[in-house]
């Protein structure tokens, strides 16, 4: 198995990147790991200590946070991202990871490497956490602000396959995200959605409202990418506020400081819930090809985290049953 990591991409790159390589290059000796970039800043943080398994592949050219996607892509032929995705493209890695300009990430995946036959728009399907520590599959948080009733059917059906491919999750249920759970509520998009969804091959339970999602209602939670990043980005902000508030709660007092002591452990375990890097990427379900997007601040334990779902998804071959799956039932 071969898995190429952008190794420029993100706010931390390439040292946090390099480190997370080296822990999965030491962990999973049967995988070949192609750090993709500027040779002459990755091979000083390798120390001499580079395990067998793990390569450079030179590329000169770097796209930045703040790069326009489309731009970059087609002019930086020599990108660390545009070249990893031409090593998937081409068959040389099995798949791409990259903390880099989603946007460009994105790109690289539909200009690139391409999509699969008969799926309209690729989804970015981060992992929501919640309070029973299985998460939720939320599809789309990004990629597309605008989607069609179809493209959310799709959504689901390439949602279901990989919590059940890579997570395994049989029979994953299927949530749409909406104001209310009645059938005919919501916006036309989500109401037209709606009875293609009951009718798909997957186990729906129909619409899911946003307060329910860190009660698990689902396993796998569709939507257009402009609620869903709107809905993500609530999550976020809200978790980051709460912790905020705990901390400085309990630091009021010697009694407090005591009450944290005790409650310390619990406390851990639910800010680690949080954590985007224990969850490592996030699959851009819908490429002819594995492409992972990790968080911009993702620190080495979200590389090595998503080397980990990349091999599961890999010796699954998600991309070949998502591929199956929609060419069985492109009449839907």
């Amino acid at each position: 198995m071969r898995i190429a990591i952008d190794a420029m991409g993100g706010d931390d790159a390439p040292d946090v990147v390099v480190a997370g390589a080296l822990e999965a290059a030491r962990e999973w000796s049967d995988t070949t790991i192609i750090l993709v970039g500027d040779s002459a800043r990755i091979e000083p943080l390798l120390q001499g200590s580079k395990p067998s398994n793990l390569v450079v592949r030179h590329a000169a050219e770097t796209i930045e946070a703040d790069d326009e996607p489309v731009k970059a892509v087609r002019r930086k032929k020599d990108a660390s991202m545009v070249v990893a995705g031409r090593m998937v493209k081409e068959k040389e890695a099995d798949a791409m990871i990259s903390a880099g300009n989603t946007g460009a990430l994105m790109t690289t995946g539909l200009l690139v490497v391409g999509r699969i036959k008969g799926i309209e728009r690729p989804a970015l399907a981060p992992m929501i956490p919640t309070v029973d520590g299985k998460g939720v599959l939320a599809l789309d948080l990004g990629a597309n602000m605008d989607s069609s009733p179809e493209q959310l059917l799709q959504f689901a059906i390439m949602g279901s396959i990989y919590r059940d491919k890579v997570h395994g999750v049989s029979k994953p249920r299927v949530g749409l995200l909406n104001v209310g759970t009645e059938a005919m509520k919501g916006n036309e998009l989500t109401k037209a959605a709606f009875p293609l969804l009951e009718k798909a091959p997957i186990q729906f339970i129909g619409n899911v409202e946003s307060r329910e999602v860190l009660k698990a209602p689902c396993d796998v939670l569709v939507c257009d990418g402009f609620a869903g990043n709107i809905m993500l980005k609530s999550i976020e902000g809200t978790a980051s506020v709460i912790f905020s508030v705990l901390k400085k709660e309990f630091t009021q007092s010697l009694f407090t400081k005591l009450a944290a002591l005790i409650l310390k452990p619990g406390l851990t375990k639910f800010r680690r819930s949080f954590d985007y890097s224990e969850h490592g990427a996030a699959p851009l379900l819908g490429i002819d090809g594995l492409l992972l997007k990790s968080h911009g601040s993702s620190n080495a334990l979200a590389i090595k985290n998503a080397v980990r779902q990349a091999r599961i998804a890999v010796k699954n071959d998600l991309v070949g049953s998502i591929s199956k799956e929609i060419s069985n039932g492109s009449e839907l």
